[in-house]
């Protein structure tokens, strides 16, 4: 199937365990694909799929993610060594709060490249060097981020299914439909008229130094992660140490908790930018392509978006390649138009602030159709 495709490097070693959930096989006359799925489109994205394999685009650039790595570790190095020879006063803390909070950023997208397989063709290399950037550069567990993110790419934007839309609707309300059924239904944990007003103050800045922080160390000890948590102490006996030698505790934890907020406020942006703006929905069990391009949408290219954004701007593409380099999603986006086009699919790309704007545009039509359901008689 085509999500099996999508998410394995190795396709052969996977295949080993798979083979004791084997039950049989379809007589000649039973249909190899559902009716909700989309037969055409199936098709010629398989070989589309090909098309990209024979291309090269599936091969990893090692020169680009080396140098992706050392600007990150020479960002972090700097965000100390400033503080280290200008002081602690308050220009220099803010200098350093910026520098670190950008190799952190930076970090995230390159353990995002990691996690995906997209970094190494050999599986291990990468799952080693995801627990050096993810646990030891970041201080989160590396598995913990795999079980909740494949989640989220196997059903995005589906409720109930994806875990990264959790947040309905106990804190916002998503989606058209979902908003309509909450109001008719009369429920109302938050006052979801004003989620686009109070969204600046509450899951960008809090959703790092808060939720995740506890759940990474939760899920990492109630799974047994006992290799992760290992390498995460080790970010945080290094930080301690260092920057403790420089700031008083109170400051330390000032910083501490700045940076973490920082952090989050960059990466919720831009990873939501792509797809709350989207539709949100009950699982309709459609083809793999489909899946995708509902729940997705791009951000136009330029250098600064690429790295801005870790090059989630391809968002589309990514999706329907989560193990392609992302140094290669701008050489095969013409082709997954041409794709969309031919099929008559929308495939949608904004400027960045027009994404930006357009996560506040969709929360506040979700809080209106939820408040006129629930004033409705």
């Amino acid at each position: 199937q085509d999500a099996f495709v999508a998410f394995h490097v190795d396709k052969g070693l996977v295949s080993k365990y798979l083979k004791s959930l084997e039950i049989g096989e379809l007589a000649p006359d039973q249909p190899s694909i559902e009716p909700t799925k989309n037969k055409m489109l199936v098709k010629d994205f398989r070989e589309l799929r090909a098309t990209v394999e024979k291309m090269g685009f599936l091969e990893p650039n090692h020169l680009f993610f080396f140098l992706h790595l050392a600007h990150i570790l020479l960002l972090d190095t700097a965000a100390w060594l400033i503080l280290l020879y200008f002081g602690t006063s308050l220009m220099p803390f803010i200098a350093s709060l910026v520098v670190l909070t950008i190799s952190q950023v930076q970090a995230s997208w390159l353990q995002h490249d990691l996690g995906h397989l997209s970094v190494f063709r050999k599986t291990k290399w990468n799952h080693l060097l995801h627990k050096f950037v993810m646990c030891h550069l970041i201080g989160a567990s590396a598995k913990w981020w795999t079980l909740l993110h494949s989640r989220h790419h196997a059903k995005p934007n589906c409720v109930q299914k994806d875990p990264d839309i959790d947040m309905h609707p106990f804190l916002f309300t998503l989606g058209k439909k979902f908003s309509v059924e909450l109001g008719i239904k009369k429920k109302k944990y938050m006052p979801y008229n004003h989620q686009h007003k109070y969204f600046f103050i509450t899951l960008p800045p809090l959703l790092f130094p808060t939720y995740f922080q506890c759940h990474t160390f939760y899920i990492a000890c109630t799974k047994g992660y006992w290799v992760d948590l290992a390498w995460m102490m080790t970010f945080y006996i290094r930080f301690f140490y260092i920057y403790g030698s420089l700031l008083e505790m109170k400051s330390l934890l000032a910083y501490y908790l700045i940076f973490r907020m920082m952090e989050s406020s960059w990466f919720v942006w831009i990873s939501q930018m792509n797809h709350i703006p989207m539709d949100i929905y009950y699982d309709n069990n459609l083809d793999w392509v489909s899946t995708q391009l509902q729940a997705t949408c791009n951000v136009e290219q330029s250098l600064f978006n690429d790295w801005f954004t870790g090059h989630l701007n391809f968002q589309i593409e990514h999706h329907l390649f989560p193990t392609m380099p992302r140094h290669n999603y701008w050489k095969v986006a013409p082709l997954v138009k041409s794709l969309c086009a031919q099929h008559g699919i929308e495939y949608q790309c904004k400027p960045l602030l027009t994404a930006l704007a357009d996560i506040v545009h969709s929360l506040k039509n979700s809080g209106e159709l939820w408040l006129d359901a629930y004033l409705h008689k």
